[in-house]
């Protein structure tokens, strides 16, 4: 459109200029006085007024292609925004799968472990009818021999030995033994066992709590960066937003110029606006680089902030896709700008060319002064020519490189990616493996203990001729027993407390699950309903700019939507759109209508000469 705007101003400019001269011509014909130096000094103000026009012209070409280059740049950015969007909701998927596959494992490990200490409670149910009935036989026999134990049982009222009294001790043969001597050496032997076996697991259970504390401060870490992550990126959807916003705002007012052209006194008060506006420009694209910069900066940092967050995921081929779908995007993109730029050059020369045949055709019938000027304006604009070639030239190698360093930046992030997911690979199989070790030094301790019992039941049945020893065993193991039935306990209500985090885990995961799916399907159905909106808004566009009457234009906007909540950049669009194909329009009958009076002006041009000859 603003191609077609320029040249339709250069096509009326041309018309103004053609019909001052040929009414200059009718004052000047008639009279016989005129000196062909007057004649000299009015070519040379049109051919400087031209020359000026076309400066001004030219430097308009030039912002447009600037322009359309920073369109261009926010466009890629826009793309860039949407893939890593995808990137991260896809990333997110997959840590939603990872956290299912270790569910159902600790699912798996809970159910084994139930069955083993099932499996242990009936063994020890076992054992305890056993003694219940050998204790039954023990409390006949312990009535006949009440008496000769309440000796024994004043004697062995102190068990409590020191480490040497027990060398002393153990090293004397079991027959010199007395049985106070004897119980106290084995009541000493399985309180040091139990003692070690008690401090050994205390200084686990502080271990395993260490680790418990620092898994929980990591996962604040990491939910609190993702927030972080989060606010950065809505934004930078909102500077993007700005910056589109100042771009129409930009383009809308450099549509909004006068090209009222009638005489050429208002040509130099038009050059300086042309003049003011250009500083302006260059002064906002100036402003435009500096914020180009600095959110590139700031991607440069959210990418790398992104790189160490996303630890454990396995996105490589993914990201090898996206980044293959890209390149051809840019390259489509790149051909198709290039075939705008050809069809522009194109119709550039179609207008130079029918300019110039005007502007031959009207210098034919004057003298040979004005053909060898005509030569000269030829050559200089050759050089302009040459000059707009050089500087689309130097554009494309800007836009290569550009797309070169962008293509660098992303093959640098994918390699920091590839080597922390390897980082995350090994930490996960550490971690594996020390779970898998503290298993076994579980399943070697229980072994441990089942044996330990065995031995001091062996020995209980061994030693059952002396009833007072066996009712110290029996008061020992009844105590194991209630210590034994208390750590189940406490270990039961650790297993009933940790299933109800994990369901309050999973539940809580599936709900933010489904509102991210419902988010997802209201971003698509919002983007459905805009493509849908851009096609009707074209079709609505092309109808309304046909019809003169701008009332019938109007109805015809509000019946397809245009009073309702629209967003601010299709009214925008709509609006620009409709004026200019307008103003279009009116160009093309104003056109017409100076053609029909040059040609009009041509005929009594050639009468008047008739006459005169």
């Amino acid at each position: 459109m603003s191609h077609k705007s320029s040249k339709e101003i250069r096509r009326v400019n041309m018309s103004s200029s053609l019909e001052s001269e040929d009414i200059s011509l009718e004052t000047t014909i008639p009279t016989d006085d005129i000196s062909s130096s007057e004649e000299r000094e009015g070519t040379v103000k049109i051919t400087k007024q031209l020359i000026e026009r076309k400066e001004l012209l030219h430097n308009l070409q030039l912002l447009k292609i600037e322009l359309s280059q920073k369109n261009l740049m926010i466009d890629n950015l826009k793309a860039e925004y949407l893939t890593k969007i995808e990137e991260l909701e896809e990333k997110l998927n997959d840590t939603i799968h990872q956290k299912q596959l270790l569910s159902l494992q600790l699912d798996s490990q809970l159910a084994l472990q139930q069955e083993d200490a099932r499996k242990h409670q009936a063994l020890m149910k076992q054992e305890m009818e056993t003694i219940l009935l050998r204790q039954r036989q023990l409390e006949e026999t312990n009535h006949q021999l009440r008496e000769r134990a309440g000796d024994i049982r004043r004697s062995l009222r102190d068990l409590e030995l020191t480490d040497d009294c027990y060398e002393n001790l153990k090293s004397l043969p079991e027959d010199q033994l007395s049985i106070p001597e004897y119980v106290s050496i084995r009541f000493y032997e399985v309180v040091r066992s139990l003692r070690k076996e008690l401090n050994d697991l205390q200084m686990k259970k502080e271990s395993l709590t260490e680790e418990l504390s620092e898994c929980k401060s990591q996962l604040k870490s990491l939910t609190e960066s993702y927030e972080d992550e989060r606010r950065n990126r809505s934004e930078l959807e909102v500077r993007c937003q700005r910056l589109t916003l100042e771009l129409a705002d930009t383009k809308q007012m450099i549509q909004q110029g006068d090209y009222r052209q009638e005489n050429y006194d208002k040509v130099k008060c038009e050059r300086d606006g042309f003049e003011h506006e250009l500083s302006e420009l260059r002064r906002k694209y100036e402003v435009l680089d500096v914020s180009h910069k600095a959110q590139a900066k700031e991607r440069n940092d959210l990418s790398k902030e992104l790189a160490t967050i996303q630890q454990s995921l396995n996105l490589l081929q993914k990201d090898k896709d996206y980044l293959n779908r890209q390149n051809m995007e840019l390259s489509v993109r790149c051909a198709h700008e290039e075939d705008r730029l050809e069809r522009l050059q194109i119709q550039l020369e179609d207008a130079k060319k029918a300019r110039e045949e005007m502007y031959e055709k009207y210098v034919a019938s004057r003298d040979h002064y004005k053909t060898e000027y005509e030569k000269k304006l030829h050559e200089e604009l050759e050089q302009i020519r040459l000059k707009t070639n050089q500087e689309i030239e130097q554009l494309r190698s800007t836009s290569k490189e550009m797309y070169e360093r962008e293509n660098r930046n992303l093959r640098e992030a994918r390699d920091n990616a590839v080597a922390e997911k390897d980082r995350a690979v090994i930490a996960e199989k550490d971690a594996l493996r020390k779970y898998d070790q503290l298993l076994e030094q579980y399943r070697q301790m229980q072994l441990g203990t089942e044996s330990k019992v065995a031995e001091l039941l062996h020995q209980s049945k061994l030693k059952s001729f002396e009833s007072e020893h066996v009712q110290l065993l029996q008061q020992e193991t009844a105590k194991n027993l209630s210590q034994c039935q208390m750590e189940c306990e406490k270990y039961q209500r650790k297993l009933e407390v940790l299933t109800k985090e994990f369901y309050s885990l999973q539940s809580s995961s599936e709900t933010r699950i489904i509102e991210l799916q419902t988010q997802n399907s209201e971003y698509q159905a919002r983007l459905d309903t805009y493509e849908k909106l851009e096609k009707e808004l074209d079709e609505i566009i092309l109808q309304t700019a046909e019809m003169e009457n701008e009332i019938e234009a109007e109805r015809v906007l509000f019946s397809y939507g245009y009073g309702a909540n629209v967003p601010t950049t299709a009214k925008r669009r709509l609006k620009q759109s409709v004026h200019l194909a307008r103003r279009l329009l009116q160009l093309e009958k104003q056109n017409s209508l100076l053609v029909k009076d040059l040609e009009h002006q041509k005929e009594q041009v050639t009468q008047i000469s008739q006459e005169v000859n």
